[in-house]
């Protein structure tokens, strides 16, 4: 919900007491130097993949990553001809007491940058556990339902090196797959509209020491040091770890080898899709899949999991496809059928390997009728 979009609403609560206390808790702890010079040839390359659009919303919770990112941001727009509009957007949880103040006050310091603000607000129960991915979730879903409502096509946010890093070593540990240890995308698809991620390349202190070089304060999210969270556990890990020889550098580089090594895989099994003569229509799919008997499991993997999000609309969880995969990987080979259902579609491979996938609860006649009727005395993989 939009609550307010003045850039002054802060002059509103500028007694000295309370004008005190805010200045009070953006102080900023001791911490790594970092870098604090951006070059404007660096500012450029931060931002020109997504020169072309046509609106961008950045998401500014008021620490010094996100700050950072709305410092950088205006200072490349200024240096174009014709940038896209920007705007900043902070999502109040209303978890504190003081995230109403803390909004107010980045609607000040964007105003100081002549972008216009909006707070966003999480309305509603808030949820007793699982807090902080619930919080992630409705911030993502605040800031995007803004950037459709204004016409923006692009939410940009201050993820940077560190988160990374916490990113790709947490799921390690819960033995994701190749995919997962790419990391997060600096760019990727949400909701019909481009979530990015320029700052993935640059670490907190980075960007912590670009703002105390303007003199430009940010607050300290004191959750961040809660052991109640994942994230606060995660990075004590981290430091752990990193005694060992498995730091952020070495985190970052097991990513990038990930990350290749996915967009191998991803064109392989484009490349084979692509190659199908595939019937498909909405919430069905069948194929001749012959050519699928000899390619490594991770391509079969990737396939039924492109074919089975295009018919359900939804990424079925990874050991439901691995169990999918090896059984219709061992059927295609021998030339049996097989049957399952997962991720809201129902599959049948036949005999012939030809295989027909349909959306569970579709109506298309008897075909499908038929295949529900066989997938019902099947187990379901889910």
């Amino acid at each position: 919900m939009l609550i307010c979009d003045r850039p002054d609403l802060a002059s509103s609560y500028a007694n000295a007491n309370l004008a005190h206390k805010r200045r009070a808790s953006a102080k900023t702890p001791p911490r790594a130097p970092g870098k604090a010079e951006f070059s404007a040839s660096d500012i450029v390359a931060l931002f020109g993949p997504w020169e072309a659009a046509r609106g961008i919303v950045l998401g500014v919770s008021g620490g010094p990553d996100s700050v950072a990112l709305m410092l950088l941001a205006a200072e490349w727009a200024r240096g174009r001809a014709a940038p896209p509009p920007l705007y900043v957007a902070t999502v109040d949880h209303g978890l504190r007491k003081d995230s109403r103040g803390e909004a107010e006050m980045v609607a000040r310091w964007a105003a100081g940058l002549a972008l216009p603000h909006a707070t966003l607000v999480w309305d509603g129960v808030k949820p007793k556990s699982r807090i902080q991915e619930r919080a992630r979730e409705a911030r993502y879903d605040l800031l995007f339902e803004y950037a459709a409502k204004i016409g923006a096509d692009h939410v940009m946010t201050a993820h940077h090196a560190d988160d990374q890093a916490e990113t790709i070593l947490f799921r390690l540990l819960r033995g994701t797959g190749v995919s997962g240890l790419s990391g997060m995308a600096r760019s990727s698809e949400r909701n019909g509209l481009i979530l990015a991620r320029p700052l993935l390349d640059h670490a907190k202190a980075d960007l912590a020491a670009l703002c105390e070089s303007k003199a430009q304060p940010f607050f300290d999210d004191p959750s961040n040091k809660d052991p109640v969270y994942a994230k606060t556990r995660m990075r004590r890990l981290g430091g752990l770890l990193a005694e060992e020889g498995l730091g952020r550098a070495a985190l970052l580089r097991l990513g990038r080898r990930a990350a290749s090594a996915d967009a191998a895989l991803a064109g392989r099994a484009c490349a084979v899709r692509a190659g199908l003569a595939a019937q498909r229509e909405p919430g069905g799919f069948q194929a001749d899949i012959s050519a699928l008997a000899d390619e490594p499991e991770e391509i079969l993997l990737r396939f039924l999991a492109d074919e089975l999000k295009l018919i359900s609309g939804g990424k079925p969880r990874l050991a439901g496809l691995e169990a999918l995969t090896l059984r219709f990987g061992q059927a295609l080979r021998a030339g049996i059928p097989c049957t399952a259902t997962l991720g809201g579609a129902a599959l049948r491979l036949q005999s012939n390997r030809i295989l027909v996938i349909v959306r569970e609860g579709a109506r298309r006649g008897q075909e499908t009728r038929s295949l529900r009727d066989e997938v019902r005395r099947d187990v379901r993989l889910t």
